[in-house]
C-alpha cells in the first residue's frame, strides 16, 4: 500500500505541473523590446512610443522658445472612463543589444507591456535674454507639466500578470551624450512621467 502511494505522489505533481503550463500557453504575452544596436549613433530629436496590449496611453511633448521674453510649456491630460481589459500572463519592457549606443541629443522614450497604463514625457527649453531661471516645484506640479496620472484604472477582473520584467541591459546607451527620458512599465493600471526643464541665457 505504501509503495503504490509513493508513485501516485510523482504523477499526481506532474499533472499539477502539466496544468499550470497549460495555463501558461493560454495566457497571452505583452513584450516591447529596444534591441539590434537599434538608434546606435543616432543624433537629434527622438520620441519613441512602444506598447503592446490593451488601453495604453503614452505621449512625449517637447516645447522650445526663443526670445526676449520666451516661455515655453508642455501640457497633456490622459484619461479613460469604463475600460475593460484583459490583463497579460506574462509582460516584459526591455532595452539592450547596444541600443543607442554612441548616440546624442534628446530622446524620450515610453515602454508599455500590459493593460491600462500611462506614460508621459515632457521636454520645455527657453533660450531667452533674461538669465538663467530656475524652475519651482509648484511650477513643475502645474498643469503646464500636468503628470501621466490615472483617473480611473481598467476593469481586469480576475486576470492577473504573473511574470513581469522591466531591463536596460548593460550594452545599451553605452557612450550616450544629451537628454535621455525612459518610462519602462509592465504590468497592468501603472502611470509613469518624466519632466525636463530648462532656461538660458543667450548671449547678446
Amino acid at each position: 500500500m505504501l509503495a503504490a502511494a509513493a508513485l501516485l505522489l510523482p504523477c499526481a505533481w506532474a499533472q499539477a505541473q502539466e496544468a499550470d503550463d497549460y495555463a501558461a500557453m493560454l495566457g497571452w504575452l505583452a513584450e516591447t523590446r529596444i534591441e539590434e544596436r537599434a538608434f546606435a549613433g543616432a543624433s537629434g530629436a527622438i520620441a519613441v512610443n512602444m506598447a503592446a496590449g490593451d488601453l495604453n496611453q503614452q505621449a512625449n511633448l517637447r516645447s522650445l522658445a526663443v526670445g526676449d521674453g520666451a516661455h515655453a510649456s508642455a501640457s497633456a491630460r490622459q484619461r479613460s472612463l469604463a475600460d475593460v481589459a484583459d490583463a497579460p500572463h506574462g509582460a516584459a519592457a526591455v532595452i539592450g543589444g547596444r541600443a543607442f549606443a554612441g548616440a546624442s541629443g534628446m530622446v524620450s522614450i515610453n515602454q508599455a507591456s500590459g493593460s491600462g497604463n500611462a506614460e508621459l514625457n515632457a521636454i520645455a527649453v527657453t533660450l531667452a535674454q533674461q538669465g538663467i531661471r530656475e524652475t519651482s516645484d509648484e511650477q513643475l506640479s502645474s498643469p503646464a507639466f500636468a503628470s501621466a496620472g490615472l483617473e480611473h484604472r481598467p476593469n481586469q477582473g480576475e486576470a492577473e500578470t504573473v511574470d513581469r520584467k522591466v531591463a536596460v541591459d548593460a550594452s545599451a546607451l553605452q557612450g550616450f551624450e544629451g537628454v535621455f527620458q525612459l518610462n519602462q512599465i509592465a504590468g497592468s493600471g501603472n502611470a509613469a512621467d518624466n519632466h525636463f526643464v530648462m532656461s538660458v541665457q543667450t548671449v547678446p
